[in-house]
């Protein structure tokens, strides 16, 4: 049996940008997401604690040490300009697998997104 599991996470980023007009995606900073385990293109969802909304989308690839966390499209709507959230991703592994695996998770300065 394969069961789906939490593979990366980023706990706690404040929305930097919101871009309505963009195609869609959410976009973080590369070294968020290299920090995270989590690659351009990869599914996420997006838990923001502010409102309680819930939505997946992909990845795209922000300037490395920006900060930047900018939903876009119409995951815009669902998200304000300093909304704290919560970034998701999950893998696909073998039961007994996933009873030892670790995800990573970081816990970057809610402020700053950074990782100081």
């Amino acid at each position: 049996m394969q069961i789906q599991v939490v593979k990366s996470k980023i706990h706690r980023v404040k929305v930097t940008q919101a871009d309505l007009n963009y195609i869609g995606s959410i976009t973080i900073d590369e070294d968020l997401m290299d920090a995270s385990n989590i690659i351009e293109g990869e599914k996420v969802q997006i838990v923001n604690i502010n409102n309680g909304e819930r939505l997946e989308t992909y990845v795209i690839k922000g300037k490395r040490g920006s900060g930047e966390v900018c939903l876009n499209g119409p995951a815009a709507r669902r998200v304000a300009v300093g909304d704290i959230v919560i970034i998701i991703a999950y893998g696909i592994m073998d039961f007994e697998e996933a009873k030892t695996f670790k995800p990573t998770i970081i816990f970057p300065n809610e402020e700053t997104n950074s990782l100081d």
